[in-house]
């Protein structure tokens, strides 16, 4: 690498900070890293690169005699070299390099299989009337979901029997294989290919489970619904959904609330919003109308001269505010009838009315006639 550009073999320009640096190495060595390239030599010069280039770089003086002169063959004696033993510089060794990744050191797959995990989350999708949402109910619904074995208690193994430790691995789960690369000798962790990882080998599984440790149960489960609920909400259940791995918690069950749409009613947030009609006469007049909620019907004075769109306010009878006090309002939208067809003694009534209001009535069929005789002409 006498006429390689170690800025250019990290991505780097010539101003990078010594965190720059590290960044850049770690990304760099993540790519090219013989583990994840095997039987890559080009993977395995490029490794070998980024490497000899970090070395030079993450050296303070190194690093100002290589920018100063261009080369990293110091003393005629060519380049250090690659410290396997002693680890990546100031990083300690490529497990550390890379545990805040892989959970660990020692290899990409440390984290041993038999560890305590959380089981997997369910979800289940709930319908409610619009009167269940708005005012909470009790729900039950069927769940499907593993669970721990009862056969076996979880332990995969036949009663009667138990599983015996890996005799590979020792229990750990985890092997060490060790690798010869014309970078020198690799030793990395990996998952034990007798044990899978769980570090016991089970020689007589479970009839019910066939040796997982958990079979397939259908369970009741009760659900109290809130007041106050809509579509779109989300109920957690801690707990309910299926079975952890080596003694983990459950996972939990979230219900998915669908509330179905009402035939008088439309809610918005808290509050719910309907129309009423009134004729044309009440709501010149005034009236009282009686006006259904959730609550039930309720006495509502229209006064006179009511204009249609009007809307009218019937505070607290809205929706409850979920885990909280108070409620929405309901919101009334008046929708003035006009008749389409009337008979001669409403006309006259309507003739006397616009007189007595100043205006003059003429008829359609005198506009009919009018507009005739112009014809003629």
């Amino acid at each position: 690498m006498a006429n390689k550009d170690y800025y250019e073999v990290l991505g780097l320009d010539k101003s990078a900070s010594e965190e720059d640096i590290k960044k850049a190495f770690k990304k760099a060595a993540l790519k090219y890293h013989p583990d994840r390239n095997p039987d890559n030599k080009e993977a395995e010069e490029k490794f070998k690169e980024i490497n000899e280039a970090y070395q030079v770089l993450s050296d303070s003086e190194k690093r100002q005699r290589y920018d100063q002169f261009g080369t990293a063959d110091f003393n005629g004696q060519g380049f250090d070299g690659f410290d396997f033993g002693g680890g990546f510089g100031g990083f300690g060794g490529f497990g550390d390099i890379f545990s805040d990744l892989f959970g660990g050191g020692g290899g990409f797959s440390s984290r041993s299989k038999n560890a305590p995990r959380k089981g997997a989350d369910l979800e289940y999708n709930l319908n409610l009337t619009f009167e269940e949402a708005v005012f909470g109910c009790e729900k039950e619904i069927s769940v499907t979901r593993r669970e721990k074995c009862e056969t076996c208690s979880g332990t995969g193994a036949k009663p009667g029997t138990s599983a015996n430790t890996c005799s590979k691995c020792g229990g750990t789960g985890q092997v060490r294989v060790t690798r010869s690369t014309p970078l020198g000798t690799i030793a990395t962790q990996t998952t034990c290919d007798a044990c899978g990882g769980k570090g016991k080998v089970i020689e007589s599984p479970c009839q019910t489970c066939r040796g997982t440790g958990k079979e397939r149960k259908t369970r009741k489960v009760s659900i109290n619904i809130p007041a106050g609920v809509d579509t779109g909400n989300v109920m957690p259940l801690r707990g309910q959904g299926e079975a952890g791995e080596n003694g983990g918690p459950s996972g939990d069950l979230y219900i998915n609330i669908r509330v179905a749409p009402h035939k008088t009613f439309k809610r918005q947030g808290f509050d719910i919003h309907m129309e009423t009609h009134v004729s044309f006469a009440k709501a010149t007049l005034g009236t009282e109308i009686k006006v259904p909620t959730v609550d039930g019907d309720v006495t509502y004075k229209v006064p006179a001269g009511t204009q249609p769109g009007t809307v009218f306010r019937l505070k607290g009878k809205g929706v409850p505010r979920v885990n909280s006090a108070g409620r929405g309002d309901h919101y009334v939208k008046v929708i003035v009838d006009v008749p389409k067809a009337i008979n001669d003694k409403q006309k006259e009534a309507l003739r006397m009315f616009m007189e007595a209001s100043g205006e003059q009535y003429d008829s359609a069929e005198e506009h009919k006639k009018s507009f005739k005789d112009l014809f003629k002409k």
